[in-house]
């Protein structure tokens, strides 16, 4: 008997947000959505994830904008979305008038497949959103967030699929986000799933211990429905099996997806152009690793937090991280791998290893999961670090949306003019802080994207010109456009380096030294933490927060300042009890380790 396997491609969504951190523009997107509409898919994955995070803070792309030409584009494939349930795109949950909202909206600009999950796998954070799903007429599939773990078993995940089915999805779809399933493991799990409930069956799983192929043979013959795959050029490692080696595996046998093999090379070829663009966004830690049966970090995570590292210039303490993270995940009780737990243990491990000392500082992201904020830990959580995170803070055993009032609202208030449409109000809720911004400059004209690199000639390494062929760059700040032409690099001497431009085509030379110490020195810069009173903080990052103001007396382990860091925020506490004395920084400010960010006097 023929059984046709169905393809979902995820070349405009979870492949490059695993190889590139998130970075693929629209503009690389639309020109090949002509062949990618004629492949026959049964659904492409554009939208949801890191994508719309990414393109509002760094692409500086209306995110509902690339999901109406995408539509456009691509008249006759399912487009598909994933959705963190409750905490839809954020890092937080929603109100339900929000996420139905979000939902509709999504549906209205052009999503068909919404896949919906849990970060804890706790299905009371899936209602929601699967029943406006249903009200507006789409298809709901329910996703198990793949995980091993000692409360992890098959059937902890056929009991999870059951209660999906039962709640109104269409389907249910195994996400194995870190590439943690083996070939036989995902045999018997999808021979379970298909025994004990009725829905079809999906199966995404990426390639990062170079078992994914494998895993998605067994599970087509074991019965699944659906596989997930990422054209060639954007596909294995952190990323997924690559469709044209899936669909030649098939091709001829009782499980043929019938897709063209030559097409699908055509549109690799041209994506494999399109990641040379990309090249700065290319990371060591995409390949395969088998490490990660241990570590259990999945692809998309690992690309984003080796671009963050790079950015804190703590890369070179990447495999300490990877080995502090089970350890976290253990404490935290097993929760999946997945945003945002993924970032809330990746961030604190970070910390943990940062400051030498575990849980010095303890995010509040992690506060609030141990306080039962983001659902039900999958195990028991560490009861010593609970108290010591939440004090005698009652812990939260409902639903944590039902202890949330409506927000609708009061978010059209507070983003005001600055939204001209519902669709701006959603981004605003997401992201407050870099929504905001990226309204108030889309409304002044001023959006100003990253900068993409030169590709490099082969054999040679990118570089800032050199050669006298310069680098340009247009620059605003505060409203002004400058042109800066980089046209040679001098050699690093005495810790310092001597870069020769020019701005608006006037000959610079700048010289750049390393941060602490210009920092430390530089006159009206913020001096060196050296007494017991100096407030400062161990992480560079942004200020979120100022909680205090000069004059206040405050206690020991008082909460001073917010941080954020790596999309996650922490509070800076009192080193010692007195009165605040000088407020050094201001809501929004940079900050780096060791400044004084505050003076506290006894």
């Amino acid at each position: 008997m023929t059984k046709k396997i169905f393809v979902t491609d995820t070349i405009l969504r979870d492949a490059h947000q695993s190889l590139l951190a998130t970075r693929m523009r629209t503009d690389d997107m639309l020109p090949i959505c002509d062949k990618l509409d004629k492949v026959g898919y049964w659904s492409l994955e554009v939208w949801g994830g890191a994508t719309f995070d990414a393109c509002v803070r760094f692409l500086k792309e209306d995110p509902w904008e690339r999901l109406r030409k995408l539509r456009a584009a691509l008249p006759n494939t399912r487009l598909q979305m994933l959705l963190r349930g409750q905490n839809l795109l954020g890092y937080r949950h929603y109100s339900d008038d929000v996420v139905r909202a979000f939902v509709a909206k999504a549906a209205v600009n052009g999503i068909d497949v919404f896949r919906i999950f849990d970060a804890m796998n706790d299905v009371r954070n899936l209602r929601v959103a699967i029943e406006a799903v249903k009200a507006a007429g789409k298809h709901a599939q329910g996703t198990i967030a793949y995980t091993t773990s000692p409360v992890h078993t098959i059937k902890a995940f056929v009991e999870q699929a059951r209660t999906m089915e039962a709640m109104g999805c269409d389907s249910v779809a195994i996400k194995d986000m870190a590439g943690l399933l083996t070939p036989y493991a995902t045999g018997e799990l999808v021979k379970a799933l298909k025994a004990e409930q009725s829905l079809p069956v999906f199966i995404h799983s990426h390639d990062t211990a170079g078992l994914a192929a494998m895993c998605q043979l067994k599970a087509v013959e074991n019965g699944a429905d659906h596989i997930d795959t990422a054209i060639s050029s954007f596909a294995w490692g952190t990323s997924h099996p690559g469709t044209e080696s899936m669909v030649a595996a098939l091709k001829g046998s009782e499980f043929d997806t019938g897709l063209s093999l030559e097409l699908l090379q055509e549109i690799g070829l041209y994506f494999y152009a399109v990641r040379k663009k990309y090249h700065q966004f290319e990371s060591e830690f995409t390949a395969v690793d088998t490490r990660v049966q241990v570590n259990q970090v999945p692809g998309g995570m690992i690309s984003n937090l080796a671009n963050q590292l790079k950015e804190q210039g703590a890369l070179n303490r990447m495999n300490e991280v990877l080995a502090e993270i089970p350890r976290v995940r253990e404490d935290l009780g097993y929760p999946p791998l997945v945003t945002p737990t993924s970032q809330i243990v990746g961030t604190q491990a970070f910390f943990n290893v940062l400051a030498g000392e575990r849980y010095k500082t303890i995010t509040n992201e992690v506060k609030l999961y141990l306080q039962g904020g983001y659902g039900q830990a999958p195990g028991q959580v560490n009861e010593k670090l609970r108290r010591q995170a939440i004090g005698s803070e009652d812990v939260i055993d409902v639903r944590p949306a039902d202890l949330l009032k409506p927000e609708m609202v009061r978010l059209r208030g507070e983003i005001g003019t600055l939204a001209t449409s519902e669709e701006d109000v959603l981004t605003y809720a997401m992201f407050p802080d870099i929504g905001r911004k990226f309204l108030e400059e889309r409304a002044a004209g001023k959006l100003t994207p990253e900068v993409l690199l030169p590709i490099p000639e082969p054999g040679k390494a990118p570089s800032a010109g050199g050669e006298g062929v310069p680098t340009e760059f247009v620059i605003d700040v505060h409203g002004e456009t400058y042109r800066v032409d980089i046209t040679g690099v001098g050699v690093k001497a005495e810790g310092k380096r001597h870069f020769y431009l020019s701005i608006d085509g006037m000959p610079e030379e700048v010289v750049f030294e390393p941060l602490n110490e210009f920092v430390g020195s530089g006159i009206g810069k913020r001096k060196q933490a050296s007494e017991p009173g100096h407030v400062s903080t161990t992480m560079p990052g942004n200020i979120v927060d100022v909680l205090v103001k000069e004059g206040d007396v405050v206690r020991a382990g008082q909460a001073l300042l917010i941080t954020e860091a790596m999309k996650m925020e922490t509070e800076v506490q009192a080193p010692v009890a007195g009165k605040v004395a000088v407020i050094h920084i201001a809501k929004g400010d940079r900050v780096n380790p060791g400044e004084i960010l505050i003076e506290i006097v006894g």
